[in-house]
């Protein structure tokens, strides 16, 4: 595991007052395909109600065919479906050449009817997977859905409560919502809190794909359950700024990365607040990361920064690399919440919010290619944002800006190293 950390600027002000940025960068060990794994233990949760008729259900079908072609026969697979009523069509089996081949002939007579039990189906599919939830073995629970809870459970803070649990006991959960009906933000919501993924699958043909890259990337973590830990000295104050679970508590920050997968590439930006120090004396702050199985070897990084002078420090140089991903993490939150504020009708103060964020980056941007384009993406948020968004469009600059808070492609895929690099 590749681990480190950077500063835009080195020297704070001995007056306080200071904010400076710390990029933390990790790249996950490349591993051949054919490396050896343990076994994963996942769940297919399939939504079956009306609206999931015609080329969805079709393409879902398709979609959970070509991932049991992935698994190995000491993997674990379960089927669940739903509408108002949850069925198990296969209950958690090894997944031989039989049991797939049951499967998929089980499916071939389900059928989308009635309304949506999501909440039912999803802790079916869980608790198929807890069953057998065995050392470091990875359970994952994939739930495809293109409809709104309306049928059982369908309190947003009592699903999310449950997936908290499930990840507690080792349920993975990720979220693949299709078309213009899904809530995306339960699905967001329930993919963070279960240490997984959420997808906006915008057109039916992608569902396969986006499936099977889910699962693709299970089959192929290398670290899991990574932790970074921030340590800080009396009166230094940390936040994350993309939307990582974490924790606050005094002298120490808490980042849940969750898994890596080969080759993986991923960055987070800390905003720190310094308080007074006197001229040329130093403070310095820990980085840390622990992997949960402990088969990746723990790394810290100390990071120390000089109080010196205000001419010193307007002086110094500025860490280009630091300046592009504080810049992009900025764009990123600032147009996730101008969606929300156009959401709520509120277009002038979605269109001001965006406006203040590109004129701050363009402050320090320069010529700098990647700020420029975070610029111009600003600004075209800035017109979408300014009048009554449809629900496709919501939907997707949602999942645009979350993706990439979370260090994500914009199709909300790992990124990756390219092989040999």
């Amino acid at each position: 595991m590749m681990f480190t950390v950077q500063t835009d600027r080195s020297l704070v002000r001995a007056s306080g007052n200071s904010t400076r940025y710390a990029l933390a960068s990790l790249v996950a060990p490349q591993v051949a395909r054919v490396h050896s794994r343990g076994p994963v233990n996942v769940a297919f949760v399939l939504d079956r109600s009306g609206s999931m008729g015609g080329a969805k259900f079709e393409l879902a079908r398709r979609a959970v065919d070509h991932a049991l072609r992935l698994l190995r026969s000491d993997d674990r697979f379960s089927l669940v479906v739903y509408d108002q009523e949850v069925k198990a069509v296969v209950e958690s089996s090894l997944a031989t050449d039989e049991a797939c081949q049951d499967a998929r002939s089980r499916l071939a007579s389900i059928h989308p009817r009635g309304s949506t039990d999501l909440c039912g189906g999803w802790l079916a599919g869980c608790e198929q997977v807890a069953r057998y939830i065995e050392g470091e073995g990875l359970g994952r629970c994939l739930l495809l859905t293109d409809g709104l809870a309306n049928h059982g459970v369908t309190d947003h803070e009592e699903i999310v409560a449950h997936t908290r649990e499930l990840r507690r006991r080792g349920v993975v959960t990720s979220t693949f919502g299709v078309g213009a009906d899904f809530d995306e933000r339960l699905l967001q919501q329930m993919a963070d809190a279960g240490a997984g993924h959420f997808y906006f699958i915008e057109h039916a043909v992608q569902i396969p794909d986006f499936l099977a890259s889910e699962l693709g990337e299970t089959l192929e973590v290398v670290a899991s359950g990574i932790t970074l830990t921030v340590e800080t000295p009396d009166g230094l104050c940390a936040e994350v700024l993309n939307q990582f679970v974490s924790a606050v508590e005094p002298g120490r920050l808490t980042i849940q990365l969750g898994d890596l997968v080969s080759g993986q590439e991923l960055s987070l930006v800390t905003r720190l607040e310094f308080p007074n120090g006197e001229e040329g004396t130093r403070i310095a702050v820990m980085f840390s990361i622990e992997e949960a199985r402990a088969q990746v070897a723990g790394q810290s990084v100390e990071q120390v920064w000089t109080f010196a002078s205000h001419a010193s420090c307007d002086a110094q140089p500025r860490n280009q690399a630091v300046d592009e991903a504080v810049g992009q993490v900025y764009a990123a939150r600032a147009q996730a919440e101008a969606v929300e504020l156009n959401r709520s009708g509120d277009y002038a103060a979605a269109e001001r919010l965006l406006k203040r964020v590109r004129e701050k980056i363009g402050k320090y941007a320069g010529q700098n290619p990647i700020l420029g384009r975070a610029i111009d993406d600003l600004q075209q948020a800035a017109l979408v944002t300014s009048s009554p968004m449809s629900a496709m469009a919501i939907k997707g600059m949602h999942f645009r800006s979350s993706s990439a808070l979370r260090s994500r492609s914009a199709t909300g895929k790992a990124r990756r190293r390219p092989d040999g690099a």
